[in-house]
């Protein structure tokens, strides 16, 4: 159980490390993850720093990182620029990297090939390869996924591609680790073959998705089912606007540490608040006080 570790920030938009060495331990104790991943999309890492990023993962891992693994979200869209945050990641003393796809210049597959290896070779930490073409424009395609095994530092894929069919490919010709990266998709993934998530849920029913892969670890199929539907209203929630963006306004009705979010986002509205506040309640969530208030 991964949770993609929203960024906190202060009202001004500066980074709130005090805020994210708290909601650390909160997601490691009290939600149940055995790792986070910090710096990623859900982190907002197109608008934060490199100094910014490095000094969060060492903020982190003085936190959690005696009890939890630390992966650190380096990918860019320039080759340079992803070695250069994976070594400063690596020397922070990261446990783990998740590369991204080349966003925007949508490179053809034997530059992809070119750019997860180069990555790679880098470091010596292990790698997870981030597959979400609806947010950069490139699939990973089967077969460069197949040859990209062979790296001994490649171990496994943030799968957030949607295709179930290549996922099955994949696995049945690989050794790959396969996560989860659409939480609608969660329990899907696992009959594939999958053997955990990396969540933006996780934030507020972390532990439910722990207790929804040990379950169905133990063969209790119809025991993860209901957990998937009981948490449908969590998922439809959160996706109501962008992840960071309904994710911070979650955090602020548990009174957990999220704040502002940077442009070009904007924060949830009062009335995206309130329906946040419903699809929490339903999906299970207790909120402090009476619950929704318009």
């Amino acid at each position: 159980m991964v949770t993609a570790m929203i960024t906190p920030m202060t009202p001004d938009g500066a980074v709130d490390y005090d805020g994210a060495a708290r909601l650390a331990e909160y997601l490691v104790t009290d939600m149940r993850n055995d790792a986070l991943v910090l710096n990623g999309t859900t982190g907002e890492a197109p608008t934060t720093t490199d100094a910014e990023k490095e000094r969060l993962i060492q903020v982190v891992l003085e936190a959690v990182g005696s009890h939890a693994k630390v992966v650190a979200g380096v990918g860019t869209n320039i080759t340079a620029h992803t070695i250069e945050l994976a070594r400063r990641a690596e020397q922070a003393g990261a446990h783990g990297l998740l590369v991204v796809t080349p966003y925007y210049n949508k490179p053809p597959q034997p530059a992809l090939e070119a750019h997860f290896t180069a990555v790679a070779d880098a470091t010596g930490l292990p790698m997870l390869i981030y597959d979400i073409p609806g947010r950069t424009g490139a699939a990973v395609a089967t077969e460069t996924l197949v040859r990209l095994a062979a790296h001994p530092r490649i171990v496994g894929v943030k799968d957030a591609k949607d295709d179930a069919s290549a996922t099955s490919h994949v696995l049945a010709r690989t050794d790959l680790i396969y996560y989860c990266g659409t939480d609608l998709l969660n329990l899907p993934w696992l009959s594939l073959g999958a053997v955990g998530f990396i969540s933006v849920v996780g934030h507020v029913v972390g532990d439910r998705l722990h207790e929804m892969i040990d379950a169905f670890g133990a063969g209790d199929v119809v025991g993860a089912r209901q957990l998937h539907y009981e948490l449908i209203p969590v998922y439809d929630g959160l996706f109501r606007n962008q992840g960071a963006v309904m994710t911070k306004a979650a955090l602020d009705l548990l009174g957990l540490p999220g704040g502002a979010v940077r442009g070009p986002l904007l924060p949830a509205t009062d009335a995206e608040r309130y329906q946040l506040a419903l699809d929490l309640t339903a999906g299970g969530v207790k909120l402090p006080g009476n619950g929704p208030s318009a």
